[in-house]
């Protein structure tokens, strides 16, 4: 809320047909105003110049226009771009635009923080603070794209939900906000270019599977041994791999789609050929890629990249399994933008230091 108005984003679209005839206009000014919420991403009831002056006025008066704003912007050596957002209520989250030879990827946070804990990861240090509504997760992308389109000259290309938080822990508005980035009354982009990354929530995958949803999912698995993975995962004690094995099988057989699993490269604990066959025997559920990250280090977490030597060996290994490979790249390290590093952490010291 802001002074007693209500957040007109937060409204069901199907709601703005209401909202105009109550102030005494005609049913087609609703699809006016979804068009400028959605389509042309407004800020202001002021920039609606197809509104009579009167009717913005009534709607000023009785709602606000919430949307992240841009506090910071980092670009790194290799023109990867981090942004931090901040929020109606002064939360805090980050997106990263992330150029690869013809795309341009949008990483997008769905939660304020983390629950989930994982001892890897930079968002796990901020803690839990709330989930995003669908309107703050579709608007990162709306704000990126401006973004894209005046440092690249380019449009967003593809989309991950592997920023901040976990996706399938506030699946409702995910869900929404995927929903507005794919029809033609948002932003029209094809299903097949947004990849939702989950830690392994299985009712979330069951949900998803029963939806048959049409974007893509990546499975953040890391080790195929459920001792290990429990240790650096918390959420495994209650997501084990035996049962996340059963529900990407049930997820492949409603959608017939492909599993991307991410497997962050560690040092000294799940780089050795023991852990690639069981990253293999894993693989055999279902038609999968894998996608190795180099792990990017964090400052007061003591995992470290593993070598490239093992890396190789590692990567033959699978290959020999006729398993498809891919190294992903760090982008963004220099700026912490890079996978695992999101953590508001520039952004948060500059609200430490205005208290004092």
């Amino acid at each position: 809320m802001k002074d007693d108005k209500i957040d007109i984003k937060t409204l069901d679209p199907q709601e703005y047909i209401a909202i105009i005839k109550k102030c005494g206009e005609k049913p087609f000014r609703a699809k006016q105003l979804h068009e400028w919420l959605w389509k042309k991403h407004a800020h202001s009831f002021d920039d609606m110049t197809n509104l009579s002056s009167e009717l913005r006025e009534k709607l000023s008066k009785e709602f606000f226009i919430g949307y992240p704003k841009i506090t910071s912007k980092q670009q790194s050596k290799d023109n990867t771009i981090k942004i931090a957002f901040r929020l109606f209520d002064n939360s805090l989250i980050e997106g990263v635009i992330i150029p690869s030879g013809d795309r341009l990827t949008a990483c997008i946070s769905s939660q304020v923080g983390c629950a989930l804990g994982c001892k890897f990861c930079a968002t796990a240090t901020m803690g839990f603070k709330r989930n995003l509504m669908a309107y703050e997760i579709y608007d990162q992308l709306a704000e990126i794209e401006k973004i894209a389109l005046e440092q690249f000259d380019d449009s967003i290309s593809n989309v991950v939900l592997m920023g901040m938080g976990e996706p399938l822990l506030n699946y409702d508005e995910v869900s929404k906000a995927i929903n507005f980035m794919t029809t033609s009354n948002g932003m029209g982009m094809s299903p097949s270019r947004i990849t939702l990354s989950t830690a392994g929530i299985i009712s979330g995958i069951k949900q998803m599977a029963d939806d048959n949803v049409k974007y893509n999912l990546a499975i953040s698995l890391h080790t195929a041994d459920n001792e290990k993975r429990s240790r650096i995962m918390p959420t495994n004690t209650k997501n084990d791999l035996f049962e996340l094995k059963k529900v990407i099988q049930y997820f492949h057989e409603q959608t017939g789609s492909r599993i991307t699993y991410e497997y962050l490269f560690l040092k000294g604990f799940n780089d050795t050929l023991d852990d690639a066959a069981l990253l293999a025997e894993f693989c055999k559920i279902s038609p999968c890629k894998i996608n190795i990250i180099e792990y990017n280090p964090v400052n007061g977490i003591p995992f470290k990249p593993g070598s490239k030597q093992d890396l190789s060996s590692f990567v033959r290994y699978l290959e020999n399994k006729n398993l498809i490979v891919n190294i992903r790249q760090s982008k963004g390290a220099d700026i912490d933008a890079a996978c695992g590093q999101l953590a508001c952490r520039i952004e948060r010291k500059k609200d430490k230091n205005n208290e004092k």
